[in-house]
């Protein structure tokens, strides 16, 4: 046999020897009991929206907190004068 034929043969078989593996855990490991939702200690229920539409808004006018301009940060002034 070739170097080439021996190394493919080898690679063949490792990637057997890993999937048979694979295989072998998958069947072996052991299962989790089943979540049932009857055990479950999570409660469901629905969203509810108030049934009256409100006659008036909850804010009159929205008024801003600063007046005028901000003054920038001192990183982001420009040179003086």
């Amino acid at each position: 046999m070739r170097a080439s034929s021996v190394k493919l043969f080898s690679v063949i078989a490792a990637s057997a020897v890993v999937g048979v593996g694979a295989v072998v855990l998958t069947v072996t490991q052991e299962q989790s009991p089943a979540f049932s939702v009857a055990d479950s200690t999570m409660k469901t229920g629905v969203t509810e929206a108030p049934t009256g539409v409100a006659k008036e808004p909850a804010v009159a006018k929205a008024v801003p907190a600063i007046k005028g301009p901000a003054p920038l940060p001192p990183e982001e002034q420009g040179l003086p004068g």
